[in-house]
């Protein structure tokens, strides 16, 4: 029997359902993405299958002692709870004595007296009988997984740890069907990566949204598209479903512009003369007032948002010098000797894990916050545009025309007049919620609204902390599409490794105790530079002593000197391909082919990779020994 089975099942709020319809069924261990646009349903979905939300009709049955946990977008939390406190009562009654458990050790370390330890008693026998040890040490598991400290009050931590402590509650539950609702949002790559662990392993079934693609294609064995209030399956991969979707869409608009043909036709009919209408056939009436029925029941595809950004005035030649710039914070080094040249086009990626000091880095390098030591200089005519993480430029208060036009009707985009409402069109908002409270606004939503505010200025650097959060993947497609052909110089905070692939030219990287290095191209780039530098032979700090022994000569023999001679050209060679095959993978519709190619294509460039690494060894062992006999 399935986990969990939906039968026509239909929801609206107001006179468009937001789910029409729909079936759906989730076996044991599948792992199902859920797809759509923002606002197409898919929360409103996970919380009706969790019992959260009640349907308009149809039937949802659930397996029998089937437990389910949801990981919402926006969970609530206590703040004036410990991470500790909070993941622990996910457990219920069993989670209290635990969580008594963990309370009493910490007491009884800073003071222990006989009635603490007979409190520790009986709460261990408690937990015996409960088998709540296991329990506890689930607690422990997944804390330590996810790096949470344990004491810390929620009403401390950032948005990303709360992220961490929400995943935390379901993942210790260990439930039979587990939804997960954008779970990647607010993560760092480390986090994500862990997180993609977990799931491959867990034994129960799995339905998450996510619009982080990279994530999709390595977990999901079956997508499902949320696509005006119906639903449709796709028993593959992410890569797979997008090549099946393409097909779908293009089946679809050939349908359509058959039934509007015929249509047309029967309208031509009905409005003929009187001659036609003496011989009007009464049966094709009644069937021009169906036709005419079902279209007007017929639900367009939404139109995509359309971004356009205005780089103003060309700036200087050099955007922004650092030199050796450092910034602690409570005497823990974020930044150390960090230098680097910004020139005017580059699009540059920060990685690193949360709070290891990324948007402290922005903030430095913009002139928001003063280095400790060190100086930062700026090039000419510069104007800049930010893209705040935190959304803190939006006022809850406001309406959605406020925030972008400040009481004006008119905009200036691009030295062209454009209507609010207009300008707002484009980013999907209708007049309806362009008069909305910017409190009203789901996360996606908001983010663009964000875009919004941003690109009605005309700035030659702009600065993105996690402007991917919350966005649908055509979204981040077009703001990908946006980014790559932006004249002016780009700085971009995100953990979206697809995203990063696509768009910047280079990466800094946060390496701990400070160190940030700058590494050309992306994310996939960085790795595999890393990789080559772990692998790479490593030069003796001092030089070993010189035996006594007779030492051989180190010239070179016949063979060996024809070998130094033809190892340039073979290098070169070796990096034509590399570059070609680099140059391939990064193309948009690389990962649409089979997978075995791809497969093939990855594993070529890694062998590629190590033969050059051993071809610039063995060169360098040359030439070194050429060098000690001259």
């Amino acid at each position: 029997m399935s986990l969990v089975s939906l039968s026509n099942v239909s929801i609206a709020f107001g006179h468009v359902a937001l789910l029409d319809k729909i079936a759906l069924r989730i076996d044991k261990r599948e792992r199902i993405c859920l797809i759509g646009r923002n606002g197409e349903g898919k929360s409103t979905l996970l919380k009706i299958i969790n019992n959260n939300l009640s349907h308009d009709q149809g039937k949802v049955e659930r397996q029998s002692g089937c437990k389910i946990a949801l990981l919402s977008q926006e969970p609530e939390f206590n703040p004036n709870d410990t991470v500790f406190h909070t993941v622990a009562k996910s457990l219920g009654k069993v989670g209290e004595l635990v969580e008594e458990y963990h309370r009493l050790l910490q007491r009884i370390a800073l003071q222990s007296d006989e009635r603490l330890l007979a409190q520790l008693e009986t709460c261990q026998h408690r937990l015996e009988a409960e088998d709540g040890w296991h329990l506890e040490q689930q607690v422990e598991t997944v804390l330590s997984k996810l790096k949470l400290p344990t004491e810390k009050i929620l009403g401390e931590m950032s948005g990303g740890w709360r992220r961490r402590v929400a995943l935390a509650q379901v993942l210790v539950t260990e439930p039979d069907l587990l939804l997960l609702d954008e779970p990647t949002n607010h993560l760092d790559i480390e986090a994500i990566t862990w997180l993609e662990e977990v799931l491959l392993e867990m034994k129960s079934g799995l339905l998450f949204v996510s619009h982080d693609r990279r994530f999709m294609q390595r977990i999901a064995t079956r997508i499902i598209e949320l696509d005006r209030g119906k639903l449709t399956s796709y028993p593959c991969d992410y890569a797979r479903y997008l090549r099946d979707k393409e097909a779908t869409l293009a089946a679809e608009t050939t349908q359509a512009a058959k039934f509007d043909k015929r249509l047309a036709q029967e309208e031509v009919w009905i409005r003929q003369g009187i001659k036609a209408r003496r011989t009007r056939n009464q049966g094709r009436v009644r069937n021009l007032k169906k036709l005419r029925e079902e279209r007007t029941q017929r639900r367009e595809q939404m139109g995509k948002i359309r971004l356009n950004l205005n780089s103003g005035e060309l700036s200087g030649r050099i955007v922004i010098e650092a030199e050796a710039i450092s910034k602690n914070y409570q005497n823990t080094p974020l930044i150390r000797d960090f230098s680097t040249v910004i020139m005017r086009g580059d699009r540059i990626g920060l990685i690193g894990a949360n709070g290891i000091g990324k948007t402290t880095l922005l903030k430095l390098l913009l002139g928001d916050l003063a280095p400790d030591s060190g100086i930062v200089k700026y090039g000419t005519k510069l104007s800049i545009a930010y893209f705040d993480q935190l959304r803190a430029q939006l006022n809850p208060e406001e309406t959605v025309v406020d925030t972008v036009a400040q009481g004006s009707d008119m905009l200036t985009i691009n030295g062209q007049q454009k209507h609010v409402m207009s300008y707002l069109g484009d980013f999907l908002f209708p007049p309806a919620r362009a008069r909305s409270q910017v409190k009203s606004l789901s996360g996606g939503e908001r983010n663009r609204l964000l875009l919004a505010c941003l690109f009605t200025k005309a700035a030659n650097v702009l600065v993105l902390d996690e402007p991917t959060n919350d966005l649908d993947v055509e979204s981040l497609e077009l703001l990908e599409e946006l980014l790559s052909s932006y004249a002016g110089t780009l700085l971009l905070v995100t953990h979206d490794r697809s995203f990063l692939d696509n768009v910047v030219t280079s990466t800094l990287v946060f390496e701990g105790n400070g160190q940030v290095k700058e590494y050309v191209g992306g994310y996939e780039d960085w790795l595999r530079q890393r990789t080559l530098a772990a692998t790479a032979p490593k030069k003796s700090a001092t030089p070993s002593k010189p035996t006594p022994t007779k030492q051989k000569s180190s010239k070179l023999n016949y063979n060996e000197q024809r070998e130094l001679t033809e190892l340039p050209e073979k290098i070169e060679s070796l990096e034509e391909e590399l570059t070609q095959l680099q140059t391939l993978i990064s193309r948009p519709d690389f990962y649409q082919s089979e997978q075995e190619q791809i497969n093939q294509t990855l594993a070529h460039i890694k062998t590629i990779e190590n033969q050059l690494q051993m071809a610039y060894a063995r060169w360098e062992t040359l030439e070194n020994q050429k060098n000690s006999s001259n």
